[in-house]
């Protein structure tokens, strides 16, 4: 099927960091994605009080740490004292709150790509937007592969094309509604990453007819994943990092 947008990333993604073979949104979820055989993993940022990108998924910070609160109400140096590790199992007691400093470190290091999801603090989309770009243009200046940044929020992406032009960007969404292809068009995005139930043939042909990649998210089960590459889909995100194997089959 025809596409007009470069795509240096890898097919398969592990996402949050690990799935679920670790603490979402951790180094130890990077870990996890590498030693499985991925080599992109898709993550949050937001941004800390003191305009710090931290990887979090959530706007408050009681599913993922011991914190309590809106993520965002804290200085880094208050998120950086929170356990982020022991909601998942005892094994990662004591993980930390990482910096998109410190993954940008690691994934450089170990060759891992990344999906850089722009995950604002309502209220702060556009701040958010500007700052995550900044931060990741700098982050992974001279890389061969610099992030894809993609959200669900029209606003932080307008933003992040207006900070830094030259990076991807994609936008998030759960339904395929009117306007989608006008919106991806206006943005200038490479992707759409789509809710894994509102794809079919038809539409995965069409967007990439229309020139633009296709990321499906959160596919679990092996069988609907080879069923969505066999579709032309071109990127599969899943917490399932040990079920699902990227490794090519020999």
């Amino acid at each position: 099927m025809p596409v007009s947008k470069a795509w240096p990333y890898p097919r398969w993604v592990a996402h949050r960091g690990g799935g679920v073979a670790a603490p979402e949104n951790t180094l130890a979820g990077m870990r996890a994605a590498v030693s499985n055989g991925y080599r992109m993993a898709e993550f949050d940022a937001k941004l800390s009080r003191d305009g710090v990108a931290v990887l979090m998924h959530d706007a408050t910070l009681e599913r993922t740490t011991n914190g309590q609160g809106p993520a965002g109400d804290l200085t880094f140096a208050e998120l950086a004292r929170l356990d982020a590790g022991s909601w998942h199992s005892p094994a990662f007691t004591g993980e930390p709150v990482p910096t998109l400093e410190a993954v940008a470190r690691y994934a450089r290091a170990v060759g891992l790509a990344c999906n850089v999801e722009i995950k604002p603090t309502p209220g702060l989309e556009s701040v958010t937007g500007t700052q995550v770009a900044l931060q990741c243009a700098s982050l992974w200046e001279g890389c061969d592969v610099a992030p894809l940044l993609s959200s669900f929020s029209l606003e932080a992406l307008e933003a992040a094309r207006a900070a830094c032009p030259q990076l991807a960007l994609g936008i998030i969404t759960a339904k395929f509604e009117p306007g989608l292809v006008d919106a991806l068009k206006r943005l200038d995005c490479v992707s759409v990453h789509l809710l894994h139930k509102e794809l079919t043939r038809e539409r995965v042909a069409g967007l990439r007819d229309a020139g633009f990649r296709v990321a499906a998210w959160t596919i679990n089960d092996p069988a609907r994943a080879l069923e969505l590459i066999d579709w032309g889909v071109d990127a599969v995100i899943t917490d399932e990092i040990v079920r699902i194997d990227p490794r090519p089959r020999t």
